[in-house]
Parts: structure tokens; sequence; C-alpha cells
């Protein structure tokens, strides 16, 4: 059954950089933006949360919280985070489990893709990459979030 923009998020705990469980729905306080990437260090990624990093007060200012997920253990999401200097919550999906419920995971594990929910965790947006060399760039996001609030 894949995810539509309308139905509930399903719910989910993983562990968070800092070692801590992370339950999606006890976390949902305002609009949260789930973005699945492959994995860290790959230079699209870098790419991707580095755009999102400059601007991460602005997603703050349209009510957002930004969080990532892949397929890597957190030692791996935990240096990323710290090299990168990145003010998300990132978290470790290394069965793929999550991303699969999300329609998130293929062939090679998590597939690039961006969920906004609500703090209902409606689904307000959703996109799956269907090449994962490309990636929603921050201006694409803003302008969702403007038009789904």
């Amino acid at each position: 059954m894949s995810l539509e923009t309308g139905d509930k998020a399903p719910d989910f705990s993983l562990i968070a950089d800092n070692g801590k469980p992370f339950k999606l729905s006890s976390k949902a306080k305002s609009k949260m933006m789930l973005v699945f990437y492959p994995g860290d260090g790959l230079p699209i990624c870098e790419k991707q949360f580095l755009d999102y990093k400059e601007e991460a007060d602005a997603f703050k200012k349209q009510g957002v919280e930004v969080i990532g997920i892949s397929g890597n253990d957190t030692k791996t999401i935990k240096a990323f985070k710290k090299e990168h200097d990145l003010p998300f919550v990132m978290l470790s999906d290394e069965k793929g489990e999550v991303a699969e419920q999300y329609d998130a995971f293929g062939w090679f594990g998590v597939k690039r893709a961006v969920y906004l929910l609500d703090k209902n965790l409606e689904i307000l947006y959703r996109h799956i990459e269907p090449v994962s060399i490309y990636a929603r760039t921050s201006e694409e996001l803003h302008d969702v979030i403007e038009r789904k609030s």
C-alpha cells in the first residue's frame, strides 16, 4: 500500500544521533519534514543537507522541524552530523523498516524522499525521487511548505 497526501503517517521509533530513541508521535509538536536519504558522506546527500542547513532558520520560521533518516548506523550518522555541523535530528534506520513503510526503500537501500507532516501526522506532501542523484532543494521545499500552510 502506497502512502498518499491526506493519509496518516505511520508512527515509528528509531535511534537518533544522540543515541536516544526517537518516537515520531511523541515528537510531533509542529510540522515535520522527514528527509530519507541513501547515506552519510555521499556527495549528493552532503550537498542536500548543506543546502538545508543554510536554510535551517527559514524552515524554523515556517514552523517545520527537519529530520534526516538514513540506513546508516548511529555512529556514522553522528559523524556526518558533526562533520557538517547539522542542526537537525538525524535517525538511523539500519534495517530499512521505516523507509519501507514510507515507500522509500528499494534495491539499493534507502531512497531519497521527503514527507511533510502536520502535528497530527497527516501527510501534507510527499515526494520520492525516481533516481537518487536528484534531491528537492530548500527553495522547492519552502514553496511547498507555503502552499501547504
